[in-house]
């Protein structure tokens, strides 16, 4: 079994910042991606940013600029700084993780989701 869980989301006024974790465990031998989605109850999840193995990134473009996504290996972690927030950054967030477990199966699991608020 694989889990990720979120921490950090909250409220935060406009223009403010906020750090997600997400913690990886269970019986993981390799991680390959780790990504960070976003989602308002209703809508389509969307792509924030992505962490390939190999240290290579991606983010939607809005929030280029303002988020940056990083990742420890050896810890099984993954962050998302979000500076300079705005309401429309508002959602649920979570994480998403793919790779090989101990049982050399390959997995993709999705953490409970956080919620991050935006307001003044």
């Amino acid at each position: 079994q694989v889990q990720l869980v979120e921490s950090g989301g909250g409220l935060v006024q406009p223009g403010g910042s906020l750090r997600l974790s997400c913690a990886a465990s269970g019986s993981i031998s390799t991680i390959d991606a780790m990504d960070w989605y976003r989602q308002v109850p209703g809508k389509q999840r969307e792509l924030v940013a992505t962490s390939t193995d190999t240290g290579a990134t991606t983010y939607a473009d809005s929030v280029k600029g303002r988020f940056t996504i990083s990742r420890d290996n050896q810890q099984k972690m993954l962050f998302l700084q979000m500076n300079s927030l705005v309401p429309e950054d508002k959602d649920v967030y979570l994480c998403n993780s793919q790779g090989i477990t101990t049982r050399e199966t390959p997995f993709s699991r999705w953490g409970q989701g956080i919620q991050v608020t935006v307001a003044s």
